[in-house]
C-alpha cells in the first residue's frame, strides 16, 4: 500500500442502505441535494481513501478488519442539519445506533489511520447519510419542515461496506463489497 500521502477524493469507504430503502432518500436528494448524480445514498466511513489501483492490496486488509465487526440492524431515523456557515447548511438523515455507526468507522480507521479527515470535526465523527443543501437559515427551516414532514424512520439492516471509486468527474461506482461478521 501506498503511504499517508497517497489518499484521493475520487474513493471512498461507505455504508450504502439496501436499494429498497434509496426511494424516500432519493425523492428528497432529487429536490434538495446538489450532489445527487456524484454519489449514491450512503453514509461515509473513510474518506478521502486509497486510488483505485491500490484496491487488490487493501481489499484483504478491509475482510479482516470487517471479520471482526457484528453486524447489525439500523435505522435512518430524523432528519436533521449541520450549519457550515450562516449561508451553508446539509440535511441528513440520522442513522441509528450512532454508537454503532461510530464504532464501525473507528475500527475501519485502525487499519487505515491516516484516513482521519470524517473524525478531524470539533465533535468527531458523527454518523449522517447526506440528503440535501441549503442557503441559510430560512431556507433551511422550511426545507427541514417540508421533508420531516414526509420522513418516515427507514430500517435498514448494516451487513456490509462499500469500497466506492470514481473516474475523473464521474459518479462513484461501488468497486468492493465487504461483508461484516
Amino acid at each position: 500500500m501506498k503511504d499517508a500521502a497517497q489518499k484521493t477524493p475520487t474513493s471512498a469507504v461507505v455504508w450504502i442502505p439496501p436499494e429498497s430503502a434509496w426511494e424516500p432518500i432519493q425523492a428528497i436528494r432529487r429536490l434538495y441535494d446538489r450532489h445527487l448524480p456524484r454519489w449514491m445514498p450512503h453514509v461515509t466511513l473513510l474518506y478521502p481513501f486509497r486510488p483505485r489501483e491500490d484496491f487488490d492490496a487493501i481489499e484483504p486488509v478491509l475482510y479482516e478488519l470487517c471479520a471482526k465487526i457484528a453486524p447489525f440492524d439500523g435505522e435512518l431515523k430524523e432528519i436533521r442539519s449541520f450549519e457550515h456557515s450562516a449561508h451553508s447548511h446539509t440535511m441528513w438523515a440520522s442513522p441509528e445506533p450512532e454508537a454503532s455507526f461510530r464504532a464501525l468507522q473507528s475500527a475501519l480507521q485502525a487499519g487505515f489511520p491516516d484516513c482521519d479527515d470524517v473524525t478531524r470535526y470539533p465533535s468527531g465523527f458523527t454518523p449522517h447519510l447526506s440528503v440535501g443543501q441549503s442557503h441559510g437559515g430560512t431556507e433551511l427551516e422550511t426545507r427541514l419542515r417540508s421533508v420531516r414532514a414526509g420522513w418516515k424512520p427507514q430500517a435498514c439492516p448494516v451487513r456490509e461496506i462499500a469500497l466506492i471509486a470514481r473516474i475523473g468527474e464521474g459518479p462513484f461506482r461501488v468497486e468492493r463489497v465487504i461483508p461484516l461478521g
